[in-house]
């Protein structure tokens, strides 16, 4: 079932989080958030985009969001997005469903365009977001340094309303 976050479930998400911020390189964070922290986050999140949670027999395996892609007042039609799955259901399609929910409630509420920022190389989640019909728009390269490596990113960028 795939459904929006309730407070109950931030700590299962939490759990699911920190298991990339200490072994993957997928997020740059290298700290993992306190409960607190990652509350907080998700409450300033909740204020103005989707929050979803995919859910089976009462655990949460998977989650993605959209979220302020930049400050500025004229980016107020874009936003980033993000999926996590836990490391032990990936390849389930839990990520694909996720998106397939989260994309339509993002034109529902008028969003320009979404984008997915990716570290690089991630075939997984390449596929993952042309599957959508996102497009690969930029690459960074070694902007990112996290187990002693440099990692590049990648924007693939979805327009919801053409």
């Amino acid at each position: 079932m795939i459904r929006e976050i309730e407070p109950t479930d931030i700590k299962q998400v939490l759990a699911i989080y920190e298991h990339y911020v200490r072994n993957s390189e997928v997020t740059f964070e290298e700290v993992v958030p306190t409960l607190n922290e990652f509350t907080d986050r998700v409450q300033t999140i909740l204020k103005d985009y989707p929050y979803l949670v995919y859910e089976e027999e009462g655990k949460i395996i998977g989650y993605a969001y959209a979220t302020l892609f930049r400050t500025r007042v004229a980016y107020r039609h874009s936003t980033e997005v993000s999926v996590y799955v836990h490391k032990d259901h990936y390849g389930k399609g839990i990520g694909k469903a996720l998106y397939g929910q989260l994309i339509p409630v993002l034109k529902e509420r008028g969003f320009h365009t979404a984008i997915g920022g990716l570290t690089l190389p991630n075939p997984a989640s390449v596929k993952l977001h042309e599957h959508f019909g996102f497009k690969k728009v930029a690459e960074f390269n070694e902007v990112g340094y996290k187990f002693g490596k440099w990692w590049s990113t990648g924007f693939w960028q979805l327009m919801l309303n053409d």
